[in-house]
């Protein structure tokens, strides 16, 4: 089962096969509530608890400060459930990527980042 929420801009699709998330485009949307759709879309995924959640954002330009909230926000949910893994693949040639998602270990310590 695929899931899927996108835009002109972007795209964030789960692939219930590889329990993986793929971003892709520029997400620059404009507040919190914008986000409410990618939100809910996450949250129903660490509902169902996969034991292990790949996050590939390699295909994802740009990020913004809400987006990036939504990011530490799943996080934090994933680290609540004891049987989750969470592995984060990113490009380190992308600017936001290589400063933001080191931070992701600060408020999970065990999640792997795969940098490409």
């Amino acid at each position: 089962m695929t899931m899927e929420v996108k835009d002109k801009d972007y795209s964030v699709q789960y692939d219930s096969q590889t329990n993986t998330v793929i971003f892709q485009g520029e997400l620059l949307l404009s507040d919190m509530d914008s986000y409410t759709p990618i939100m809910s879309l996450l949250d129903n995924i660490v509902e169902q608890e996969p034991p292990v959640l790949t996050l590939d954002l390699r295909g994802l330009e740009f990020l913004n400060s809400s987006g990036i909230n939504v990011l530490f926000r799943l996080v934090i949910k994933v680290r609540e459930k004891a049987n989750m893994q969470l592995i984060v693949r990113g490009d380190n040639h992308v600017s936001w990527q290589s400063k933001s998602l080191v931070n992701l270990q600060r408020l999970m310590p065990t999640v792997q980042l795969n940098w490409e």
